[in-house]
């Protein structure tokens, strides 16, 4: 039987009240720029800097505290009084061994640090007479193969201790991605995903990897392959990466997701599609987690500075199809679900760059899309995180979020090709039968349960989520997002999770997919870890709803019911609280 639980009231909006700080706290505040949420808020500000080993760095959660209710500091998408802290490139002094733990075979320790250098060069664009093109991996030609080949013929020949190397290029990932470094504050490791650090490092990663292939064969013109699984000529794993006599194969993969089988963007363990189903869910979930996230926050991750704990929220490629990717390419017979499918090994697999040379070109497609919400973060804390990876001539070399922004400028763009999901927007199962669900939730025979925060989501469970305001002007709803807000999502983070999140869907006999208006979105976890031993993953899914609720013809309800089904990990995910916000950004 189903559950339903009522989330609190979400608390009334405060008069529009000035707020007056003491004189003694506003010298340790800087103003940076607007609140981006529509929602007006009191803070009350009492910093303390006991929980930082660093001088002079308050903790931002500090900063957070009195906003009246459990909804609390994650109300902001941006903290206006934030003091300026992008991330910074990780002191290599420090590198400590990566940790990668299984609940069946406990715990291995992985050197993933990269050698160390006395110099640090900072980035200068490249320069270059032609763009180079990322061509699609399933329309390469022989002569491309084989310039190709021996370009990782050559990488993997390095020494094992020549940065430029193929190990040390898959360590890389490693190091950023399992608690090798920290956020500079011991008590918090350093992670670029969840995060809005997850597009900028890898188009920086992929960019110095590939410029060390090229250097290899001599040919600066040189150019990865993507992996184009967004389309259907191109959803199999590219026939280029499966011959066993390659330096492009892995045997570490899941044995049943060879070619010809479509690669599934909406992965949780269930494989029961058609060929044509499968396609037009594909299309679909990149509609979704492309056209429909219309904002930077959205879209590229939450928020994420120095000194702060990891993960505070992917953006939608992130969470998928990037995760499902991975987790469908990864070996389920390997202990760790290596190669792709864990963040420790997946950089040993060469599929896993065609793969994010993807999710790059995603990011441009993003930004090529109609709309004034869709443009990048302007944050100089984002733009001003900085990373460190070694280059073709095997310097150390330190870029900045702010290099990334434009391909060109790096010297490369994608080729054309068809984008065929631009035009598969979901649509609702039964026109005009989500009117009035959540109200209906309380008369059938499911369940009610009020106040039961956390949830455990070891079953299905609904949740009927108050909306704050229903009517909302055209300049409000050109200007504003309205969104769900799943907070405090809790997990170990060496488990594979995996739950879908429907919008007034009470059907329990007809499964609904990405192609169904009522489907939200998805959360995912790829199992990585820490070296802070039995530190929990908590994070954040937001969902844009607005289209949504139109699409429904709900938007005039008070309550939406909100429905959680797990799909993978059943009880091994909490849940701390679930309510309706308002972002710009």
């Amino acid at each position: 039987m189903a559950t339903t639980v009522n989330s609190p009231p979400t608390p009334g909006i405060l008069p529009n009240t000035p707020f007056l700080p003491k004189t003694s706290q506003l010298s340790i505040f800087k103003k940076k720029k607007p609140f981006t949420f529509a929602s007006k808020k009191v803070v009350s500000c009492k910093a303390s800097n006991e929980r930082s080993s660093s001088p002079n760095r308050f903790d931002r959660r500090d900063v957070l505290l009195g906003l009246g209710s459990v909804y609390g500091a994650t109300n902001l998408v941006s903290d206006p009084f934030a003091l300026a802290a992008p991330v910074s490139s990780p002191d290599l002094d420090l590198c400590e061994k990566s940790t990668v733990t299984s609940k069946s075979a406990g715990t291995i320790k992985v050197p993933c640090c990269p050698p160390k250098s006395a110099k640090i060069l900072d980035f200068k664009p490249p320069k270059f007479s032609k763009l180079r093109y990322r061509p699609a991996a399933q329309m390469v030609d022989p002569e491309y193969l084989a310039k190709f080949t021996k370009a990782m013929e050559l990488m993997k020949a390095l020494p094992m201790d020549d940065p430029r190397s193929f190990m040390q290029q898959a360590n890389v990932h490693c190091a950023y991605c399992n608690g090798a470094y920290d956020n500079g504050d011991p008590s918090h490791e350093l992670q670029i995903h969840f995060s809005w650090l997850f597009f900028p490092f890898h188009r920086l990663y992929l960019y110095f990897y590939e410029r060390i292939l090229g250097n290899l064969i001599g040919d600066p013109n040189f150019a990865m392959p993507f992996w184009n699984w967004d389309a259907p000529p191109g959803m199999p794993i590219p026939e280029i990466y499966v011959d066993p006599n390659s330096p492009l194969y892995d045997e570490k993969r899941n044995v049943d997701h060879q070619p010809p089988k479509l690669a599934d963007l909406d992965y949780s363990l269930e494989e029961n599609l058609s060929k044509r189903d499968q396609i037009k869910s594909n299309l679909s979930v990149m509609y979704r987690q492309v056209v429909s996230n219309k904002t930077a926050t959205l879209f590229l991750g939450k928020p994420y500075r120095a000194g702060e704990k990891s993960s505070p929220g992917a953006g939608s490629l992130e969470q998928s199809p990037h995760t499902d990717i991975h987790k469908w390419v990864g070996d389920p017979r390997e202990t760790y679900k290596e190669d792709m499918g864990n963040f420790y090994s997946a950089g040993k697999d060469p599929l896993f760059y065609a793969h994010h040379c993807n999710v790059d070109r995603m990011w441009n497609i993003w930004r090529s899309l109609p709309g004034k919400k869709r443009r990048d973060f302007t944050d100089p804390d984002w733009l001003d995180s900085s990373f460190l990876f070694y280059d073709e001539n095997a310097n150390l070399v330190r870029a900045k979020v702010r290099d990334t922004l434009d391909t060109k400028t790096l010297g490369y763009d994608y080729q054309k090709v068809n984008i065929p999901w631009l035009k598969n927007k979901p649509t609702p199962r039964r026109p005009g039968s989500a009117k009035g669900q959540a109200k209906a939730a309380e008369t059938n025979n499911t369940t009610v349960i009020r106040n039961v925060f956390p949830i455990v989501l070891d079953k299905l469970v609904r949740v009927e989520v108050p909306r704050p305001k229903k009517s909302r002007t055209k300049l409000e709803k050109e200007d504003e997002e309205e969104v769900l807000v799943l907070e405090n999502i809790q997990l170990d983070r060496d488990v594979g999770v995996k739950f879908n999140v429907y919008i007034n869907d009470e059907d329990d006999d007809t499964p609904t997919g990405p192609e169904d208006s009522e489907f939200a979105g998805s959360f995912s976890n790829i199992p990585h870890n820490q070296n802070k031993g039995g530190v929990k993953l908590d994070t954040s899914l937001t969902l844009p709803i607005s289209d949504l609720l139109e699409d429904l013809d709900v938007e005039g309800d008070d309550n939406i019911l909100v429905t959680l089904v797990p799909k993978e990990g059943k009880g091994l995910v909490s849940i701390g609280n679930i309510k309706i916000d308002f972002i710009r950004e």
